[in-house]
């Protein structure tokens, strides 16, 4: 797998569903990745192609994917920029090899990190996740490690957005459950004062 170096927040996307998608933040729908199968989809719904892919995926795949999934979760829940960078060090220090310069379609010099051959599929998504909060805390500064503004919500999630104001782990799930939240209770409080 050869990992952007300037593309972030394609990688930050990744960190944030994966973390999001453990029985612990999804309390009332459970596991997201419950196999192979699930976690192929995953891959699929975020265009990754791992080398480790050809071997096809198996429940020891699932199984790492899942202890990876806690890593990442703790880095986002790091209190200091320091300790982001460091976890996210480990991370890309599990697959990711020195960086290199390859051309892209237009001939232009584009930066990359090569993971190691015959990598695990769990070491691969570590140094692409690592590579992207590299890239959060560089750019956009530790701050935008967040924990989601939901009640009762657990998920956390790295915020790209342009603007820097996103609320919720998954905005449409999340964001709307509280929309809804809030014009419920005004109802209430319109109907109390009539």
């Amino acid at each position: 797998m050869r990992i952007p170096i300037t593309d972030y927040v394609a990688g930050a996307a990744v960190a944030t569903d994966l973390v999001n998608t453990s029985p612990t933040v999804r309390a009332d729908r459970g596991e997201a990745l419950t196999g192979p199968e699930a976690l192929a989809g995953f891959l699929a719904e975020h265009g990754l192609r791992p080398d480790a892919l050809a071997g096809g995926l198996t429940e020891e795949d699932v199984h790492q994917v899942w202890l990876l999934r806690r890593e990442v979760r703790a880095i986002l829940e790091t209190a200091t920029e320091e300790h982001a960078v460091a976890g996210a060090a480990v991370l890309t220090g599990r697959a990711g090899l020195a960086p290199v310069l390859h051309r892209d379609a237009d001939g232009r010099w584009q930066w990359h990190v090569p993971t190691a051959p015959g990598a695990s599929l769990a070491d691969e998504l570590a140094a692409l996740v690592g590579i992207a909060l590299f890239g959060v805390v560089r750019v956009l500064g530790h701050a935008r490690f967040r924990a989601c503004a939901a009640p009762g919500c657990r998920g956390v999630f790295a915020d790209t957005s342009r603007g820097g104001r996103r609320a919720y782990c998954a905005p449409e799930l999340c964001g709307n459950r509280r929309n809804v939240a809030d014009h419920r209770a005004r109802r209430r409080a319109g109907s109390a004062a009539r």
